[in-house]
């Protein structure tokens, strides 16, 4: 159990049947009435971020959120199969599990699994990934009209916008949690 006093961001909690990370928290002492701590929840199943106020000494329980990091086998259809690296047991998630996680990662890469209770809710990839432009349309020279920057796939089929600079073939760094290209490799 954890007390609102001691709301930290970050901390995981369960409430009214749900399972929230917080991601504000701020102590307010109005000048008349009782203290009260005003905070910004986000789901964790859902995404879905709500504002609840909190007296400090109300308590809730602290939801214990298990993350393995779990390597990347292969889809088969709308499943998913992942592989514990310690014990070799694998499990399939179905799409609506993983969502866009997988975007930009390639088969046999390790990614962390999160799961509350053995039930998996979210997949995190690493935070970033190195792959190769498989199509891509020639930069030419001077043509910085449109912001410098052109659209790429990626060996895993996603959208990256490039500078002209970069060709078919080239190896490039990517941030997962944004999509946005980081340097050549």
């Amino acid at each position: 159990m954890i007390s609102a006093g001691d709301f930290r961001n970050g901390v995981t909690i369960e409430y009214e049947g749900n399972i929230y990370q917080i991601i504000e928290f701020q102590h307010v002492k109005p000048g008349k009435g009782a203290a009260f701590v005003r905070t910004k929840l986000k789901n964790i199943k859902n995404g879905g971020v709500v504002e609840r106020t909190f007296r400090p000494t109300e308590k809730c329980p602290t939801a214990r959120i298990d993350r393995r990091d779990m390597q990347y086998l292969y889809q088969d259809g709308d499943l998913y199969t992942f592989m514990d690296m310690e014990t070799y047991d694998q499990i399939s998630l179905n799409k609506d599990t993983i969502g866009d996680a997988l975007k930009f990662v390639k088969e046999n890469e390790t990614c962390r699994i999160c799961s509350h209770n053995g039930s998996v809710f979210a997949v995190e990839p690493p935070l970033f990934v190195e792959l190769a432009i498989t199509e891509t349309e020639p930069g030419f020279k001077g043509d910085t009209a449109t912001g410098a920057n052109k659209p790429a796939t990626v060996e895993t089929g996603a959208l990256v916008y490039v500078p002209l600079f970069v060709n078919e073939g080239d190896v490039i760094k990517i941030d997962t949690r944004t999509g946005e290209y980081l340097s050549r490799v």
